[in-house]
């Protein structure tokens, strides 16, 4: 019989207790800043039509990322590569229902083909923020800074990432001026969003081909320059207004570290007015961590009456990679408090009432039953990295005070079971 191979399909996860501690840790932290904001969490199955993301979420992704099949019933289906596209569904099936503006979030498992890669995988899970009915500036300003107050939240200071902004108006402006093609433009704005994953020259070279080399270098010459670009919109120019009403908005929150990024583009197609990205400034870890922008026509293809939004999507990977590069990860601990151990198997009925006792007031008790001796089962505390150990033998049967260790500092006390409680609850708080 051929043996079954344990590895685990190319570019998924498995979560070992240390490995899903880490992630239970990123996924706490997230949920507790975001409703901070007023926002509450929605979700929906992994499993949608096929024709959602073939309407709005873009060719590449569509045609060469998704993972779509035909089910029994003969229809087209596809595992969510994003939750915009869903959540624009829900909200058009109950419009009239709802009460605006929404603030939802949600935390959704996420799947792609793609090549695996550093923060990015062929599944991942990912914090989706979405704000709807808001049309002024205020709601790219809330949710930019919650994204902002997500990463401050973790321990990361200003220096350790900067946001990038756009506006998709601003290229759109370009394109009326240099006068593309639905076609040319289509094709340049999957360049630019492209633009730091190849050369200088390749990048030049496609750009030339697509619209001309004069056209070319002068789009890149403006581009290059952002006191350039605003200043051949004008500031009487809606697009260049709003960007600049967003970065004064935002340093009244505190969020300083903004750039304008002209050639930021987010590789959605349902984006219309500011977008946004989340960089990495460490030198081992430089690149885009996640982003979101504003996409206010996204519930026409539902034919539902027009809804302002904004939100953005945060990857677990790669929050995972920042996390790590800066030293901001916690340290592993078991879900047990307290191990209790015990001289002989006679001992057990005591050991069993304590943790039932202990586990009365909400604390999580682990009770050795491998038989071993007590210093083996001291060591296996150690290893799983429980930070306290009782030791029961006949002594403390017989005058219910018990020997709690703290593994981490060696000190051992001689308490009751109240007592244990207290010293368990204030370590745990």
């Amino acid at each position: 019989m051929t043996k079954i191979s344990t590895e685990s399909y190319k570019g998924v996860r498995d979560f070992y207790p240390e490995d899903k501690f880490v992630q239970n840790y990123i996924f706490k932290k997230i949920r507790q800043s975001v409703e901070l904001f007023g926002y509450v969490e929605y979700d929906a199955s992994i499993l949608e039509s096929a024709e959602l993301y073939k309407a709005k979420s873009g060719e590449e992704i569509v045609n060469e990322q998704t993972y779509t099949f035909t089910d029994r019933g003969d229809r087209e289906v596809t595992l969510r590569p994003e939750m915009t596209p869903t959540i624009a569904r829900m909200i058009a099936a109950r419009q009239k229902e709802l009460v605006f503006p929404l603030r939802w979030y949600s935390v959704p498992n996420l799947f792609r083909y793609e090549k695996p890669q550093r923060g990015r995988l062929r599944e991942h899970w990912q914090l989706n923020v979405d704000l709807f009915g808001v049309e002024s500036n205020e709601a790219d300003t809330e949710v930019i800074s919650i994204a902002h107050k997500i990463l401050r939240d973790f321990g990361a200071t200003e220096d350790m990432f900067v946001v990038k902004i756009n506006n998709r108006k601003i290229i759109d402006a370009l394109y009326e001026h240099f006068a593309l093609t639905e076609d040319e433009r289509y094709r340049t704005s999957k360049l630019i969003d492209k633009k730091n994953k190849v050369t200088q020259e390749v990048y030049t070279q496609a750009l030339g081909e697509i619209i001309g080399e004069d056209k070319a270098t002068e789009l890149e010459r403006i581009l290059s320059s952002n006191e350039r670009l605003l200043a051949h919109l004008g500031l009487d120019n809606a697009a260049a207004k709003e960007i600049v009403d967003l970065i004064e908005l935002l340093s009244q929150r505190g969020v300083t570290n903004v750039e304008f990024s002209p050639t930021l583009m987010r590789g959605f197609d349902y984006y219309t007015g500011i977008v946004f990205e989340v960089f990495d400034t460490h030198p081992d870890n430089r690149r885009s961590l996640f982003g979101g922008g504003r996409y206010n026509d996204l519930l026409d293809i539902f034919g539902a009456q027009k809804i302002p939004a904004v939100g953005f999507g945060m990857g677990d990977v790669s929050v995972k990679d920042f996390l790590e590069t800066h030293s901001l990860l916690p340290a592993y601990t078991h879900s047990a408090q307290v191990h209790i151990c015990t001289l002989t198997t006679l001992q057990r009925p005591s050991a069993f009432s304590l943790a039932d006792t202990l586990r009365a007031d909400g604390l999580n008790v682990s009770v050795d039953i491998s038989g071993k001796k007590v210093g083996d089962q001291l060591k296996l505390a150690s290893k799983q990295h429980i930070p306290f150990v009782i030791i029961i033998g006949e002594d403390e049967v017989k005058s219910q005070i018990y020997s709690i260790k703290n593994l981490d500092t060696g000190e051992e006390q001689k308490l009751k079971a109240e007592e244990i409680i207290q010293l368990l609850s204030k370590s745990h708080a």
